[in-house]
């Protein structure tokens, strides 16, 4: 699919230089570059959510809630056995 962007010239002139440096087309480093960030947002999507009710201030051991709430032997629903 083709795109149209406006760019800064110094913008333009960097993505040149470093195309030219590796030997491809601006079109394939902005593909290349484009696919990074994807990569990248991707994984910090998912990082985002690892640990949360620990940095909202929760003691509550998230497991041992889901396990409470199903009623699972030995668990009460808010954490503590």
């Amino acid at each position: 699919m083709r795109l149209l962007a406006d760019l800064a010239e110094d913008d333009v002139k960097w993505l040149d230089t470093r195309a030219a440096e590796l030997g491809i087309s601006r079109a394939a480093l902005l593909r290349e570059a484009v696919a990074m960030f994807r990569a990248e947002q991707a994984d910090r999507g998912l990082e985002r959510f690892l640990g949360l009710w620990a940095r909202q201030g929760s003691a509550v051991d998230g497991l041992a809630y889901e396990r409470g709430l199903r009623g699972e032997p030995g668990e009460k629903a808010g954490g503590s056995a």
